[in-house]
């Protein structure tokens, strides 16, 4: 048992240290997050799905909003203020920014999930980028977005509600920090 608890430990000590890592990152402010949205059931997109009509997409769970709430949580007593939230349009998204944020986030088209052709896709990679770049004030930007993006854009494939602080590097984005929630 003893042995169990150790490995146990030993396997949670890089997670906990990264988001100790993140929080000391984000009370500095100034930085820009990508969070995957809080949970929220299926994998798939209804086939009646509509952008307008959150009845027609996933959703966010119960435990997904709690999840949220944590997050808003957190980062009111961890981090600098957040200055500005972006989202995608899709309901699990926006209302992921809504319950942490206690905001109305600002709809952002290019944090939807990717697109099907490389075309559009490096076109919304280019604007995600292009408002990362932009970005100069002392608190943080959020950015609410789908696993696909920030995989697509940084490498790594964030649990649900996880979030990724990242800042421009050349063409591309480098990852400074995580916190998993």
């Amino acid at each position: 048992m003893l042995r169990f608890l150790v490995a146990l430990f030993l396997l949670a000590s890089p997670a906990a240290h990264a988001t100790d890592a993140g929080w000391a990152l984000l009370r500095e402010g100034g930085h820009v997050v990508f969070l995957r949205h809080a949970m929220a059931p299926g994998t798939t997109e209804p086939a009646n799905f509509d952008i307008e009509k959150c009845s027609t997409q996933r959703n966010l769970s119960a435990r997904g909003k709690q999840q949220a709430s944590k997050i808003g949580a957190l980062f009111g007593a961890r981090a600098a203020p957040v200055e500005r939230v972006l989202s995608s349009r899709y309901c699990r998204c926006l209302d992921t920014a809504r319950i942490a944020f206690e905001a109305e986030p600002e709809p952002f088209a290019a944090l939807d999930p990717p697109a099907a052709d490389e075309a559009s896709r490096k076109t919304q990679e280019a604007d995600i980028l292009a408002q990362i770049r932009d970005y100069s004030g002392t608190d943080n930007l959020v950015m609410v977005t789908h696993v696909e993006n920030i995989q697509g854009m940084t490498g790594i494939s964030p649990r649900e509600g996880e979030a990724v602080i990242v800042a421009p590097d050349g063409d591309g984005l480098r990852v400074l920090g995580r916190i998993v929630f």
